[in-house]
């Protein structure tokens, strides 16, 4: 499994409307890309920041998403964002959610 943590800026009082656009907009257009398995959303106390974990079913698939419907989710957040996101990818290793354990390494 593989994760993209996306970290980003929030202008002031737009948090609520952050998290409206992801639940009407951006989770559904997720759930329709190949791979794509969970979305896991934070936002800081303060609501000035906040960064959201995708989970997907290989890196290829965590890819194709990132040169395609990536830029049409930056469209849709766009004016409630400060600067430019940040994008980290990660293997998964531990989940209990997703029942994925870590895998052993050789010796």
């Amino acid at each position: 499994m593989y994760a993209r943590k996306v970290s980003l800026n929030l202008k002031p009082n737009s948090a609520i409307e952050f998290t409206q656009r992801l639940e009407k907009q951006v989770i559904p257009m997720l759930q329709k890309q190949k791979g794509f398995k969970d979305e896991i959303t934070f936002v800081v106390p303060g609501k000035t920041e906040a960064f959201g974990v995708s989970l997907w079913d290989s890196k290829e698939s965590a890819e194709a998403y990132n040169v395609g419907n990536y830029k049409e989710v930056t469209k849709i957040l766009a004016n409630l964002v400060e600067g430019t996101p940040r994008v980290d990818t990660y293997e998964v290793s531990n989940s209990t959610f997703h029942k994925i354990r870590a895998a052993a390494v050789a010796a």
